[in-house]
């Protein structure tokens, strides 16, 4: 795509989230090391790399598949820090803290999703007519 992802806000709040993930996981129990906590960064790192991948990619239709694979691990990422809360292995500050910065990147991932949809609709509506858009002269 035309923009260098690191420039995309949804990025950068991904990133954030990756980052108080990996904080909050320190004052876990050791025994998780391997588990929730394993699992926890595996899927919070998979937002911004995904964004990333996608964005990379040469269509709108990859860029989106890799989108919705962002959101899926978005959400594994809010069940797992609800789980860490129920728990017991962090405080209720600490989970609201993720939460919040789980849900703006939840809002503009989604504002993402959609505007690329618009995009790619059009485009494809643009193909399909029946009255094709004459091309400029060079």
């Amino acid at each position: 795509m035309a923009v260098d992802f690191r420039e995309l806000r949804v990025w950068e709040e991904a990133m954030v989230l990756a980052e108080q993930v990996y904080q909050l996981v320190q004052r876990f129990p050791a025994d998780e090391r391997y588990g929730l906590v394993s699992q926890l960064k595996r899927a919070v790192v998979s937002v911004p790399s995904c964004i990333a991948e996608g964005n990379a990619r040469g269509s709108v239709r990859d860029y989106l598949r890799f989108l919705a694979m962002a959101a899926g691990s978005l959400a594994e990422v809010q069940t797992q820090v609800l789980l860490a809360l129920r728990l017991g292995f962090v405080e209720s500050r600490q989970a609201d803290a993720c939460l919040a910065q789980h849900r703006s990147v939840s809002m503009l991932l989604q504002s993402m999703r959609n505007a690329l949809q618009r995009r790619n609709a059009s485009a494809a509506a643009e193909r399909h007519s029946p009255f094709p858009v004459p091309r400029s002269r060079l």
